[in-house]
């Protein structure tokens, strides 16, 4: 029995090679694209998670506390931009943790924040949260109360280990 040269099927094993290899790189760039395009999603989805859970309760104090001219009704939280600016889910789940912690306040006098604010800022200077693994911490700048709103300015910082 005579075996056949390989040099008849060089051609056909180039080509074959070839077409692998651009399989497999269409491949990578297909499914880089689909996780790119996934991650996306899932932050806007995280994204629209905390606003609608957000404006719930705003609406809810908004219906208790309709009847009172001086209550603090909303608590807006800002956190002020840094130069290497964070990812905004982090932003996010932060001011969302800090906002479950001044619900307190909600509700109270404005005319009586004065105390309240000393208290808050003693109790969550230097807080640490924890997102993604990673720890942050906060520092709250100024507090001020109009029309039933309580603004919050904070410092959100990496926090060294």
């Amino acid at each position: 029995m005579r075996v056949p040269q390989f040099d008849r099927f060089r051609p056909f094993m180039q080509l074959a090679g070839v077409f692998v290899l651009g399989m497999l790189a269409g491949s990578l760039v297909y499914n880089s694209l689909y996780h790119a395009a996934y991650n996306r999603i899932w932050t806007e989805k995280k994204d629209l998670q905390i606003e609608l859970e957000q404006a719930k309760i705003d609406l809810q104090a908004m219906k208790k506390y309709s009847r009172r001219q001086t209550a603090i009704k909303e608590i807006k939280i800002t956190i002020e931009e840094h130069d290497p600016p964070f990812d905004s889910l982090v932003v996010k789940e932060v001011t969302q943790k800090l906002q479950t912690e001044l619900n307190v306040l909600r509700g109270r006098n404005m005319y009586d924040i004065d105390s309240d604010a000393k208290m808050t800022r003693i109790l969550l200077n230097q807080k640490r949260y924890v997102v993604r693994d990673k720890e942050y911490s906060i520092q709250i700048k100024t507090m001020l109360v109009s029309e039933g709103v309580l603004q919050v300015w904070v410092d959100l910082k990496a926090a060294t280990p």
